[in-house]
């Protein structure tokens, strides 16, 4: 059965609409990536600041990485088997997901990227149903 996939996608969560020959699925996947990989510890103006208080920014940075990639991971799960896949979202996700389909061979099955703004489900839903039924 053939399935297409349309995937509006950032870093906190992915809408998935699969569409089959028998309708159509709409999956919500949320990431647990916080929003930015920020500082934490005590405040200078709140008492002692110690640098061994505070995390080191590149461990931020691979905690992020890594939640981001457990994230991607989860969505390329749940799209494996799709035959052509359309992605669009606000933001960089779209390409970071785009170059993980592609390290995982999935890469071909990647017909459009665009850029678009917030959506509803019902608006993901009904541009991908009309960007599947141009292409037929």
């Amino acid at each position: 059965m053939r399935t297409n996939v349309g995937l509006w996608i950032d870093h906190r969560k992915a809408i998935v609409v699969a569409v089959t020959e028998k309708g159509e699925e709409i999956k919500e996947i949320i990431s647990e990536v916080e929003k930015q990989p920020r500082r934490s510890g005590d405040s200078p103006l709140k008492g002692t600041y110690e640098s061994h208080q505070v995390p080191a920014d590149d461990s931020l940075q691979r905690t992020f990485t890594g939640e981001l990639n457990v994230y991607y991971d989860a969505v390329i799960a749940y799209i494996r088997d799709a035959e052509s896949i359309l992605i669009f979202g606000p933001g960089e996700a779209k390409e970071e997901l785009k170059e993980r389909l592609e390290k995982n061979n999935l890469g071909s099955r990647v017909v459009g990227i665009e850029i678009v703004d917030k959506m509803t489900n019902n608006q993901i839903s009904a541009k991908t149903r009309q960007y599947f039924a141009k292409s037929r």
